[in-house]
């Protein structure tokens, strides 16, 4: 199979005070998107942002970012809303904002949308909703906890672990961590195996390296400025679709290929 490149682009806490080309209007992001499909992404995960740049979960301003992303970058590439709370947001709301917007494709943190044990129950009514409307489900998992707890839902068969994407998280915001290839090593043993296919981010300038080895382990890649302002070199990124070649690049050096929008949508069945 080949591997996937999406873009995060901004995430939901870098301003541009950290960055001068984080996208944080529907425009920009929509820029943004043309040129990292331009560079090798398949898929462009968004955050949508409120008039002072602080996180949102607004639908209609996802709305707005979704159709200019879809103007600017074509008809192909596809488009990822995120629930992420950033502490702003509780499961019931992060729910209802998926069900109002239905978006093609959407990412989600267990440990956000189902924090506790008791919350199996809504989990599985929510992730049957998301298959009834087609919607492409990725799970945000960001330590063995989680992986755990994801493992032993899929064998009780809470969700169809084999029509689900999984994103591993490596490295951390708070406190600032940088993520490694080692990190991966056990979370992909807890449950990679179960799903129909598995992701990494990496916060920090290893960014590269540890998408590179998932990639290398069968996995695929998701980079940007939501988790590493850097190239493989250390340097300033100038931008988001900078890193996404440096991706492509270190990819086809592994003698890896690049998977194009129109095969993700045949595997993700959108």
């Amino acid at each position: 199979m080949a591997t996937i490149i999406a873009v995060a682009p901004n995430g939901g806490r870098r301003t541009k005070a950290g960055h001068p080309e984080l996208p944080v209007t529907a425009a920009e992001t929509a820029r943004t998107a043309a040129a990292c499909r331009e560079a090798g992404a398949a898929m462009i995960h968004i955050h949508v942002r409120d008039e002072n740049q602080r996180h949102s979960l607004d639908v209609d301003r996802y709305r707005e970012a979704i159709a200019a992303a879809r103007r600017e970058a074509g008809p192909d590439m596809v488009i990822q809303a995120t629930t992420e709370s950033v502490g702003m947001y509780d499961s019931r709301q992060q729910m209802e904002m998926v069900r109002a917007l239905k978006p093609e494709a959407i990412s989600m943190g267990l440990r956000e949308l189902a924090p506790q044990e008791d919350d199996k129950a809504a989990f599985a009514e929510f992730m049957q909703w998301l298959s009834v409307e087609r919607i492409a489900p990725q799970i945000i998992i960001y330590d063995t906890h989680d992986a755990e707890r994801v493992r032993r839902w899929a064998q009780d068969g809470v969700f169809d672990a084999s029509a689900t994407s999984v994103l591993f998280v490596v490295g951390k915001y708070v406190p600032q961590t940088t993520g490694t290839p080692q990190d991966l090593l056990p979370l992909h043993q807890t449950c990679a195996a179960l799903f129909r296919d598995w992701m990494l981010c990496a916060f920090g300038p290893r960014e590269t390296a540890c998408v590179a080895t998932a990639a290398l382990l069968g996995g695929h890649c998701r980079v940007g400025f939501e988790n590493n302002l850097h190239l493989p070199d250390g340097s300033s990124a100038p931008d988001n679709a900078s890193i996404v070649r440096a991706t492509a690049s270190a990819l086809t050096a592994l003698g890896l290929s690049v998977m194009g929008p129109r095969e993700l949508r045949e595997l993700w069945k959108i």
